[in-house]
């Protein structure tokens, strides 16, 4: 048995498990000791059943496994509303309906907001789900995007909590590594924009979400960081006196703008203080991997190693990342904003060989930013947010779908949960809050059908009528598209084997086409 001690003495926890014993399993679990050969005897029945897609709830489903050779992730932290996006209901009292108009798409009989025009032409090249529900209306970007089966505000907070699980980018990185027998390849298949998640807000806990969990590290996403000046200044505002004035970028970017690869794995707020005790640290463990250079998986973290300081010098993901390299027309066409420039620099990831690519719409100068419109709700919708991912869901769809891309990129647009249907009059220019029992969410290529609409609710938009949809469902019909069994299971840090999505979670096959 590999053992490491962590700059520790013996403490036993409540358990009765020594704290010493649970930092050298972590520690395992940050070095990648053991995983392969502790799984080794599960991979060939995994192998199996991933083969003929035993794991969908239909034989139809084994057709479209592993169809997405990469997929593309829009995180709308916040959560938009499904009355004035995907599910409008114009019929509905005004204070449910609100004052926006619908407008017809490119599909007979579906409609959108008005102030998605562009959106409205795409309609035909992607699937809508409006049945979404689950019980957590808090921030849960975790619960939305991992296979963790619950989620608090405390573990919403806290991207350290032993309670989470590995990010949905990071599991894909980590099997597709498995599968490669250890071998690294020759561009980071899990990339994130536009900067560190919740680095950008004012100064509040980090959120938790897209990290690696008990995989380690070196499985975090490769963040990049944004370079450029927003050219609208805005003010913002919320309850108990935080205030932001400065230029959002989300609003607009200077054309100089474009993205380089920025932190290499680790959480943002490392201070120089905590750098000084990892360093420390690493000089204990790199005088363990001395004694024990014989072990493969030590010398796999060798490669990490060198891969963290190489993949800054990578000239194809840096040209990549180099928006101002494409034409004017296509930048234009996603929108000179942020959110626009990141999607289109996706497209340019997954062009280079990057297989999972996740662009947040995250807080920027103030926490509760972003889509979490408690108040000036329709003002926020009407000149933030809807009009920057009008351009950049649209032109993203076009321009995949022009390049050939389309049908083996999965593209999803996900969020935690929706917005009251009631409209709150109270804060400044009405709002919206959390509901989780009843949302929208949008997916296109990698075999989800075109122009097709899954699901349904009340009058409201307040309950689920018809085909009822977990995060976790979404989360198993994407692993399924990209030739991943959902019930594969990986281990925690106490090794116990943990299913990528809980067990009652089903593959989405009505959504295939």
């Amino acid at each position: 048995r590999l053992m490491l001690r962590i700059l520790s003495n013996p403490r036993r926890l409540c358990t009765g498990t020594a704290r010493r014993e649970l930092l050298e399993v972590g520690a395992a679990g940050v070095l990648g000791l053991g995983l392969d050969a502790l799984l080794a005897s599960q991979a060939a029945n995994r192998e199996a059943r991933a083969a003929d897609g035993r794991s969908a709830d239909s034989a139809d489903a084994g057709r479209f496994f592993g169809r997405a050779k990469h997929c593309i992730l829009l995180y709308l932290y916040g959560s938009p509303s499904q009355l004035e996006t995907f599910d409008m209901k114009p019929d509905a009292e005004v204070e449910v309906r609100g004052e926006m108009q619908p407008i017809p798409s490119a599909v007979p009989g579906v409609s959108v907001c008005e102030y998605l025009p562009e959106t409205a032409q795409v309609m035909d090249r992607v699937s809508v789900v409006r049945s979404m529900t689950h019980p957590y209306p808090i921030h849960g970007v975790a619960y939305a995007t991992t296979g963790v089966p619950t989620i608090d505000v405390a573990a919403e907070l806290n991207p350290f909590d032993v309670r989470h699980h590995p990010y949905f980018a990071s599991v894909v990185q980590y099997l597709q590594r498995r599968q490669r027998g250890g071998r690294l390849p020759d561009v980071p298949q899990n990339v994130a924009l536009p900067f560190p998640f919740s680095s950008k807000r004012s100064d509040q806990p980090l959120r938790a979400g897209p990290y690696a969990a008990y995989l380690g590290a070196a499985y975090n996403p490769l963040w990049t960081e944004f370079v450029g000046e927003g050219t609208k200044v805005i003010t913002k505002s919320r309850a108990a006196g935080f205030s932001f004035t400065g230029p959002e970028p989300y609003l607009g970017c200077t054309p100089d703008s474009h993205f380089r690869i920025g932190a290499t794995g680790r959480l943002p707020d490392l201070t120089l203080d905590r750098l000084n005790r990892r360093r420390t640290l690493l000089q204990q463990l790199d005088t363990a991997r001395r004694r024990l250079e014989a072990h493969a998986a030590v010398a796999s973290f060798d490669q990490f190693q060198q891969a963290a300081f190489s993949l800054i010098d990578n000239p194809r993901i840096a040209e990549a990342l180099d928006v101002r390299r494409e034409k004017d027309t296509i930048r234009l066409s996603y929108g000179m904003t942020l959110f626009g420039q990141a999607a289109l620099a996706a497209r340019r990831l997954i062009e280079a060989g990057t297989r999972v690519v996740s662009v947040f719409w995250d807080e920027y100068g103030l926490a509760g930013d972003a889509w979490d419109t408690h108040a000036n709700h329709f003002p926020r919708m009407k000149e933030q947010l809807l009009p920057g991912f009008d351009k950049a869901f649209a032109g993203l769809i076009r321009d995949l779908d022009a390049r050939g891309l389309l049908d083996e990129t999965l593209v999803m647009v996900l969020s935690e949960h929706g917005r009251t249907p009631k409209i709150d009059s109270k804060p400044a220019g009405a709002g919206r809050h959390h509901w989780s029992r009843a949302y929208s969410i949008v997916l296109a290529g990698g075999g989800i059908a075109r122009g097709r609409i899954v699901g349904a609710t009340d009058r409201h938009a307040a309950d689920v009528a018809d085909n009822p949809i977990s995060p976790k469902d979404i989360l198993a019909t994407a692993y399924h598209l990209l030739g991943i069994d959902p019930q594969t299971t990986l281990p925690d840090r106490t090794n116990r084997p943990i299913p990528l999505v809980p067990h009652e979670s089903r593959v989405v096959t009505e959504l295939f086409g």
